[in-house]
């Protein structure tokens, strides 16, 4: 399978793509746990249908030490037990607000109360931002159909 166009060869492609990555070096760096980070970008990856991420997050947490099996349970993480309180949070937050459609209130006051329940406000402000970012990432790589399998962790710096 190609891409259906090199859209980061394409200089307006490249371009936005500069300042959404920029964007995420802002949330890799800030206090939210870089596992949690993962398992939110591999989330709401899942949901969106984004191969290429998929694969990216996949290999950025095993590099970064994460264990197989609790990478598998992410698309299960209601059912699985290896996750912490602070996770199934930041998890069930990304799928709310990944699913905005779905529900006529969009995220609702629970979820985001048991969120904050975990994260401080610069945590809260990174997960929202991750989410956000998550989702027009996958959209750029759903929409231009960009093959997944051959990222290599760190690829992107």
């Amino acid at each position: 399978m190609d891409a259906r166009f090199d859209f980061h060869g394409n200089p307006v492609g490249a371009g936005a793509l500069k300042h959404i990555v920029s964007a995420s070096r802002v949330i890799r760096d800030s206090p939210l746990p870089a596992t949690t980070q993962e398992l939110v970008a591999l989330r709401v990856s899942q949901i969106n249908g984004c191969g290429f991420c998929v694969d990216m997050h996949t290999k950025d947490a095993t590099h970064a030490g994460e264990s197989a099996q609790r990478l598998h349970l992410v698309a299960v993480w209601r059912e699985a037990k290896v996750f912490t309180d602070a996770e199934r949070a930041a998890l069930e937050l990304a799928e709310e607000g990944t699913r905005i459609a779905d529900a006529a209130g969009g995220v609702s006051d629970e979820v985001w109360a048991n969120a904050a329940k975990h994260y401080d406000e610069d945590q809260l402000a990174a997960l929202v931002s991750v989410i956000a970012l998550l989702n027009a990432l996958n959209r750029v790589n759903v929409l231009v159909q960009q093959p997944a399998g051959d990222y290599k962790p760190g690829q992107f710096g």
